[in-house]
């Protein structure tokens, strides 16, 4: 039976599907917002939560930034746990899809690149590394405002860094140190992934 709190929403629609859920677009009928609902199902035979959802859980609740995705809830309705994000139109790769020659124009490419640095600017000095940067996890509205998103790869970091996974960003956005296998890293790997990011969008290639 779904939950009270999932009745808040009205004509839920599917629009994408990942590795850690089912994603549907919604509105909150009090407010008449559009929403976006992650559907990840729970596991109570092994992990529960996944670890990827609570991270993003805990790290996206502290973070308040114009330029990264805002998480308004989470609920829990019997076997699964929705969360409630705002929701944005589309993400970078499919608006690079729709362009001549999968370009921007450089000026708008600049303000993208501005904008995540200052998303990413302020995820570092609260010694958060997103690890998985790629235009999939980019989300653009229809005011040119982008924001970061998926934080399920996410973590805090400590100085001096500690031993990581280097199982973390897609191959194309991918540091280094961590193609070498490195498992010591730090927030460069997130600004090489933005510069990958960017020579992407002014050339219209990963």
């Amino acid at each position: 039976m779904a939950s009270v709190e999932l009745a808040k929403f009205d004509d839920l629609k599917k629009i994408g599907e990942g590795t850690y859920g089912v994603v549907f677009k919604g509105v909150h009928k009090k407010s008449g917002k559009l929403v976006a609902l992650k559907k990840i199902s729970l596991d109570h035979d092994n992990e529960g939560v996944p670890s990827t959802c609570i991270r993003e859980i805990c790290l996206l609740k502290d973070l308040n930034h114009r330029n990264i995705v805002k998480l308004y809830d989470v609920i829990h309705s019997g076997m699964h746990l929705y969360l409630v994000f705002e929701f944005i139109t589309r993400d970078l790769k499919s608006l690079l899809d729709t362009l001549p020659g999968k370009r921007l124009p450089a000026k708008h490419a600049k303000s993208f690149l501005w904008q995540l640095l200052q998303a990413l600017a302020y995820c570092h000095t609260r010694r958060v590394l997103h690890r998985d940067l790629k235009p999939q996890n980019l989300l653009v509205d229809n005011s040119g405002v982008i924001k970061l998103a998926d934080f399920g790869l996410a973590r805090n970091f400590s100085i001096p860094s500690r031993v990581y996974t280097h199982e973390v960003v897609t191959l194309w956005y991918r540091a280094p140190e961590i193609l070498l296998g490195g498992r010591y890293y730090s927030t460069a790997i997130d600004v090489w992934s933005l510069g990958c990011i960017f020579s992407e969008m002014v050339s219209g290639s990963p």
